[in-house]
C-alpha cells in the first residue's frame, strides 16, 4: 500500500480511492491491487515506484499507460527516482512494442489537465501508442472506427513479464 501525504497533511490515496478527488482511480486501484489480477486490470508490470498498463480505451494495438504509483498530477511533484523508471520504462516498453509487434514508431506523450485532454488529470501518466506505416486510412476517417487487431488479453499475455 502506497500513501502519500500532502503539506496539509491529507492523504492522497488509500487502497485505491483518491481521497482529494473524491472518486476512484483505476490506477491507484492498479497501484495496490493483488497480483492475482493483474490480468484484468490489464497490468504489464509494477514496481516499487510505477505501474505500466493497456489502455482500455486505445488508439491503437498495444497503447499503453506508464505512471507512477503515486496520486500526483505534476510533473514537479515526482521524486529524482520516479522520472528516472518513468523514462527507463517508457524505453522498455517501446523496444518490447518494437520487437513483439513489429512497430515502425511511437507516439509517446502525456496530458497535463483536463484543457490539454487529460481524462484522469490528478494522476500523471504517459501515453505510448506504437504506430505502424499507413495505419491511418479510409475507415478511421470515414467510419469513425478504428480497427484492433488483437484482443487485449492476448497482449497481457505476449507482452506481460517479457523483456
Amino acid at each position: 500500500m502506497i500513501l502519500e501525504r500532502e503539506n496539509s497533511g491529507s492523504i492522497l490515496f488509500h487502497l485505491g480511492r483518491c481521497h482529494t478527488y473524491g472518486y476512484d482511480c483505476f490506477l491507484c486501484q492498479a497501484a495496490v491491487c493483488d497480483e492475482s489480477s493483474f490480468r484484468d486490470r490489464l497490468i504489464l508490470r509494477r514496481s516499487q515506484r510505477i505501474l505500466t498498463v493497456l489502455n482500455r480505451f486505445p488508439y491503437n494495438n498495444g497503447h499503453l499507460l506508464v505512471t507512477p504509483r503515486r496520486h500526483i498530477a505534476r510533473l514537479d511533484r515526482l521524486t529524482a527516482e520516479e522520472g528516472a523508471e518513468l523514462l527507463a520504462e517508457i524505453t522498455r516498453m517501446t523496444a518490447l512494442l518494437e520487437k513483439h509487434l513489429n512497430a515502425n514508431g511511437f507516439n509517446v506523450g502525456l496530458n497535463l489537465g483536463r484543457c490539454a485532454g487529460a481524462g484522469l488529470p490528478g494522476h500523471l501518466h504517459w501515453h505510448i501508442v506504437p504506430r505502424w506505416n499507413g495505419d491511418t486510412n479510409f475507415i478511421t476517417t470515414i467510419g469513425s472506427t478504428k480497427a484492433i487487431p488483437q484482443s487485449m488479453e492476448a497482449l497481457v499475455d505476449l507482452l506481460g513479464g517479457k523483456e
